[in-house]
């Protein structure tokens, strides 16, 4: 069996999507923080089972039976390496074969502030001792929807993020990626470099705002202090409009950019292109 943490997120269900095309559904463990969010799963076939970070108690049992687990990273930044960390534990205690990791792209070498406790996590599956691979999973294209609908709104993008070249692709590409390394054979102690084919910057991206929407979206890159006010103008708080500003500070220093082509090599097809993204927006 399969197990899928997170699995009622925005990249698990993606994964769930492509596993149920490649492996039985009853084969599948949806383990999630809250069953009653998966009850859709479970109509479909999957075993629900409750599997809380923060309760270890929980992971044991959601793991039994289970040959390989896709440990989704957490989304509350700074509680990521403790509720990894208890993940593995029950994962090895349970007998776990292989466990994949979302981790970051180059994880041992961005700048990105999320990058510690990513790579506290992966030392961690180091050190367990079970068999484990790493998908390094670079930007997706649909963290920038709201920076494009901001700027069809007000007539400009903005940022920090200079020339900046940004690889990505779309969630459905990391998540593909993922169901073809849960499936497959010969992974284990492997670590890939996830990211979009063909990269783009903010002044790109805004000239294909601009191409697709017929208006003149001009790109304002901005020091990252006067990107963080901005942000938190728009409502964000303090911290996390600092965060942003400070990864789009990075990614002017090359932080998103990868031209290895490990995800298209992965799941046999160039990824989607960003202009893709911009046109569900526009269209929207």
């Amino acid at each position: 069996m399969i197990a899928i943490t997170g699995a009622t997120g925005q990249l698990g269900r993606l994964v769930l999507q492509n596993l149920l095309t490649r492996t039985p559904a009853g084969e599948i463990v949806a383990a999630v923080r809250n069953p009653q969010r998966a009850q859709d799963l479970a109509a479909l076939g999957v075993q629900v089972r409750e599997a809380d970070y923060d309760r270890p108690e929980t992971l044991a049992a959601a793991f039994q039976g289970v040959q390989k687990v896709l440990l989704i990273s957490s989304s509350e930044v700074g509680k990521r390496a403790p509720q990894h960390k208890a993940v593995i534990a029950a994962a090895k205690t349970a007998g776990v074969g292989l466990i994949a990791y979302t981790s970051v792209l180059h994880a041992d070498t961005t700048p990105l502030s999320l990058a510690p406790e990513h790579l506290a996590s992966e030392a961690a599956l180091k050190a367990s001792g079970v068999p484990f691979v790493l998908l390094r999973n670079g930007w997706y294209t649909e963290n920038y929807a709201a920076s494009i609908t901001a700027a069809l709104t007000h007539g400009a993008l903005v940022g920090s993020a200079g020339d900046g070249k940004i690889s990505a692709a779309a969630r459905a590409d990391y998540a593909e990626a993922a169901a073809v390394v849960l499936t497959g054979e010969g992974h284990a102690g492997k670590t890939y470099e996830l990211a979009g084919d063909t990269a783009f910057t903010m002044a790109g991206l805004a000239a294909e705002i601009s191409r697709q929407s017929g208006k003149t979206i001009p790109y304002n890159d901005l020091p990252a202090a006067a990107f963080s006010k901005i942000l938190q103008g728009a409502g964000f708080p303090p911290a996390l409009a600092e965060a942003f500003a400070g990864w789009d500070a990075d990614t002017a220093k090359g932080a998103l950019f990868d031209d290895g082509h490990a995800l298209s090599k992965l799941i046999a097809r160039p990824t989607t292109p960003f202009a893709a993204t911009v046109a569900a927006i526009v269209k929207a």
